[in-house]
């Protein structure tokens, strides 16, 4: 255990940040609920963390209400552009969307939007008492930060080496885009650890939601700018992208686990990958397969190949296709993917993989019960590399996603949405919520999530216990050009273990010991019989849990 479990029974934040966990817990303590709280730390990320998330990406939210006893979720991600069509890039002799540049960019960005709904929601159906957290309150903190300044954390630090290092063009060299190398570099090199950056930009795009609302970042003046910005450099998003757009209302999918029922998001995410893993464990007894043995990762890692390789194949925008959800998660569907897990000796080959995974995860629980799971994420470190001038907004490359041809189900079509590697889960147990929980991480997002069930649910692990305990990641990461079937495992793994999976037929690959590849997870497990809520964050991340 890197750190102890935080305990406290009145409130708790889990963020990847220590600010933004600051921000969220300092607004419970005023008086908001778990929803306005969220609103207040995903700002700061959006500051604070900004080669991982911006206003200028997506968010999507589990929220449970405890005056209705419901759980609900918004699908805040954003549709391409009415100029991104196949002929847009056939014509520029592109066979895939590049991962930066205005290309990349076509997606308009629906992160604000998923706060502007979230905080109508709270400020109607879940608000009790008389507490006033308003939306200016809790936008303050995000402001200030980005006038003031806030001190460099290692891993922006760390990513922006990768990202800005010129003689890597894997993703482009995002130095080669003005506004975001005048940003994030000071002086002529990405800040370092500990300095003092601002983002006076963003400041004042931020001052301006504060003051007009949610909707002013697509209505108002930010939009036009963007959209100004947008039609000089030969882009896909127009003004009336920007009008269109709206975050909706989504029905949550499950799937029973050992009693409990685990809620995800839909597509066009990937929760139906979480979910299906966990559904083809239920078919074997974990109680046999002790935690961090051979047989374990083994199970992971194949129960991660077959729940893939349904992903891959339906998931994209359900308006463009009718997605075959109850079949996909059905308890005969896992019984005979488990089936065909057993029947193998060896390890199967992988199904197709995705990169991507630059995002954050927030977690709150409040006093009453109420309790969000929220990921929000720009897809890669510093997404598109693009910054609009003058809005300080890093446009997101999730659009990248989308495939170029006419026959795969995620292929590009105007005003779609995108496969989204971006989930977030909450375990209910007697219509309530159990355990709250999330990750970055791209491929990882499903697997962490089944790290995090499996070893609470099943070994009895607390959860920074669960946190801490070394991970996999069967596929690639960030890098296309590494072969999909690799296993990687933390440095933590004995060789004995290593050897033995080799023999079964992995390959694998291994990090270092508390690898950021693996992803920032964290999690609030509620314990209802004693009040008292235990949460953990992610060492491999800059990240607390606060209670209170």
């Amino acid at each position: 255990m890197t750190r102890p479990t935080t305990m406290a029974r009145s409130g708790m934040v889990v963020t990847p940040h220590y600010l933004a966990s600051q921000a969220g817990a300092y607004a419970l303590q005023q008086g908001a609920n778990a929803v306005e709280a969220t609103i207040a730390a995903a700002a700061v990320l959006a500051v604070v963390y900004p080669h991982a998330n911006s206003i200028g990406g997506d968010n999507f939210w589990l929220i449970y209400s405890a005056a209705d006893q419901a759980l609900r979720a918004i699908n805040a991600s954003g549709r391409s552009g009415s100029l991104a069509t196949l002929a847009y890039y056939r014509s520029r002799g592109m066979e895939r969307i590049p991962a930066r540049g205005y290309a990349a960019a076509n997606t308009v960005p629906g992160t604000v939007s998923g706060w502007g709904e979230a905080y109508n929601f709270a400020t109607g159906t879940m608000r009790k008492g008389s507490a006033d957290v308003g939306w200016k309150e809790l936008l303050q903190p995000a402001i200030a930060y980005a006038a003031d300044g806030f001190p460099v954390s290692k891993h922006q630090a760390d990513r922006a080496l990768i990202d800005f290092n010129p003689d890597d063009r894997s993703f482009g060299n995002i130095q080669r885009f003005d506004e975001c190398r005048r940003i994030f570099c000071n002086h002529g090199r990405p800040w370092r650890c500990g300095e003092v950056m601002c983002q006076s930009d963003l400041a004042r795009t931020l001052e301006m939601l504060a003051d007009k609302g949610a909707d002013e970042f697509y209505l108002g003046e930010t939009a036009c700018k963007i959209a100004k910005d947008f039609a000089a450099n030969d882009g896909t998003l127009t003004l009336d992208d920007f009008r269109g757009h709206s975050a909706n209302w989504v029905e949550p999918i499950s799937v029973d686990y050992r009693g409990y029922l685990a809620c995800n998001l839909p597509p066009n995410t990937q929760g139906m990958a979480a979910l299906g893993c966990l559904n083809i464990l239920n078919n074997f007894d974990l109680s046999r397969i002790h935690d961090g043995t051979a047989d374990y990762y083994h199970l992971m890692a194949e129960a991660t190949k077959a729940a893939f390789a349904d992903r891959d194949r339906w998931v994209t925008d359900p308006k463009f296709l009718d997605i075959p959800l109850n079949q996909l998660l059905s308890a005969e569907h896992g019984r005979a993917q488990a089936q065909d897990i057993r029947a193998r000796i060896k390890a199967a080959p992988s199904a197709a993989t995705i990169s991507g995974g630059d995002t954050v995860w927030i977690g709150v629980v409040d006093r009453d019960g109420n309790a969000v799971s929220l990921i929000q994420s720009i897809c890669d470190g510093f997404g598109s590399a693009i910054v609009p001038e003058g809005t300080g907004v890093l446009m997101q490359n999730r659009g990248k996603f989308f495939a170029l041809d006419d026959e795969s189900a995620n292929r590009l079509l105007p005003r779609k949405r995108t496969f989204h590697t971006l989930i977030a889960g909450m375990l209910m147990k007697d219509g309530a919520p159990s355990l709250v929980y999330g990750t970055m991480g791209g491929e990882g997002q499903p697997q962490t999530q089944t790290a995090l069930v499996t070893r609470i649910v099943d070994f009895g692990y607390t959860p920074q216990d669960a946190i801490d305990a070394p991970r996999w990641l069967q596929g690639r990461f960030l890098d296309v050009t590494q072969p999909a079937t690799q296993l990687h495992l933390e440095g933590r793994v004995p060789d004995s273990v290593v050897a033995e999976l080799r023999r079964r037929g992995h390959s694998v690959a291994m990090t270092t010991d508390y690898s950021d590849l693996m992803g920032h997870a964290g999690a609030i497990m509620i314990n209802r019989g004693t009040a008292v809520l235990h949460g953990g964050a992610d060492p491999r991340g800059d990240g607390a849990a606060i209670g209170f």
